[in-house]
């Protein structure tokens, strides 16, 4: 594929995934709450999902994504209801040698609130099924192509949600004191409950 539309493409999908919304919420809560390694399995749910609608995109696969709008429907409210869980624990928690991170939290489980939370969440759905067609020419998708289109939606996404997650870890790690700890747990706590909010309300 040509450079322009490489770099077209790049722009359009970094701009997409740089715009905050229940993706970012979620992983800037996780990281708050249990720093970079307990929000790393979260960025690579959202990036599984990410690449489950860029496949249903490359393919034609938009109108089966259309039809089976219920079930999408039903996804988003379950990992809205597993987010508004894990902000309980944040809430609950408290702050002490656990680093506010909750306990027997297994990376699969945030690995799939992360992939739950991207099949849901409607300006994915937007993108990789109205906005990428216009970006990218996909009648004239080859081996190649697919290879160059993949490789950067997986850089883009874990260059910008490992950077989010990293940030947020940093200023986690800037406080020490339990008082501190116990409203950045709020504030993970809230940020991950707002996420869930924005999850439901998007349409």
């Amino acid at each position: 594929m040509d450079l322009f539309t490489l770099a077209a493409f790049t722009l359009a999908y970094a701009i997409a995934v740089l715009v905050p919304g229940p993706g970012v919420a979620a992983v800037v809560a996780r990281a708050l709450g249990g720093g970079f390694r307990g929000a790393f399995p979260m960025v690579l749910g959202i990036l599984a999902g990410d690449l489950v609608y860029f496949l249903f995109a490359v393919f034609g696969l938009a109108a089966i994504a259309t039809h089976f709008g219920a079930i999408f429907t039903i996804v988003r409210w379950a990992g809205a209801a597993y987010l508004l869980y894990i902000a309980w624990k944040f809430w609950t928690a408290k702050p002490g040698a656990e680093q506010m991170k909750p306990k027997n939290e297994a990376p699969w489980k945030t690995f799939l609130a992360g992939f739950s939370l991207t099949m849901g969440n409607p300006k994915t759905i937007v993108f990789y099924l109205a906005i990428l067609p216009t970006v990218v020419p996909l009648g004239e998708m080859n081996p190649l192509a697919f290879i160059e289109l993949t490789a950067i939606v997986v850089i883009v996404l874990l260059i910008i949600g490992c950077g989010y997650a990293w940030l947020a870890s940093a200023a986690r790690d800037m406080f020490r004191s339990e008082k501190a700890l116990g409203r950045l747990n709020k504030t993970a706590g809230a940020m991950m409950a707002g996420a869930a909010g924005l999850v439901v309300l998007q349409h």
